[in-house]
């Protein structure tokens, strides 16, 4: 089932999401839709905050990257519960573009890798280092679960410049190829 996507100025894009356990309702269920509601918006990642849910829950398939990044390769996985226990100090900038922000792109400075500890759709404990543009995917969609959004990393000055774009997708005021819902 394909799921509304959240835009940028309803409030669930700014709590703190919270962990979750192995008899949430319908996990699997939830899991499929978040792909198909990813894949429809022609999305390489979704977060459970992006389609209403304040959980810890986010899925990835970075594959259509492949061209560019070939690291992404069969990079497809499910993240429960995720934390980033720790973070490389080297930064690198890439293009990053959201769902719940439709039409921006900027470039975001992000550590090239993260040390990250999650529960998969098994509920299989995983504790792994993650590098390359799989960590630039992994570090956007967790941000996600901690109530920020990859604008929160740009300058003042790109932030003004951008304030009439958010003013219209907070509005409604922007074509997407899927559902939303405004704050």
């Amino acid at each position: 089932m394909l799921l509304p996507i959240v835009q940028y100025g309803h409030p669930i894009l700014r709590k703190m999401s919270e962990d979750i356990t192995k008899d949430y309702p319908n996990l699997d269920k939830l899991i499929a839709d978040m792909y198909d509601t990813m894949y429809k918006a022609e999305g390489i990642g979704l977060a459970a905050p992006q389609i209403g849910k304040n959980i810890r829950v986010f899925v990835i398939d970075a594959t259509p990257c492949e061209e560019d990044y070939p690291e992404v390769k069969d990079f497809k996985r499910v993240f429960i519960n995720a934390h980033i226990i720790e973070r490389s100090e080297e930064t690198v900038k890439t293009c990053e573009g959201c769902l719940s922000l439709p039409g921006i792109s900027e470039d975001v400075e992000r550590p090239t890798w993260v040390r990250i500890q999650y529960v998969d759709e098994k509920f299989e404990q995983h504790d792994e280092v993650i590098s390359g543009y799989c960590a630039i995917v992994v570090q956007h969609e967790y941000d996600h679960l901690d109530g920020k959004v990859f604008i929160d990393y740009l300058g003042a000055l790109k932030k003004r410049l951008l304030k009439g774009k958010l003013a219209a997708i907070s509005a409604g005021k922007v074509s997407t190829r899927f559902r939303t819902v405004l704050p």
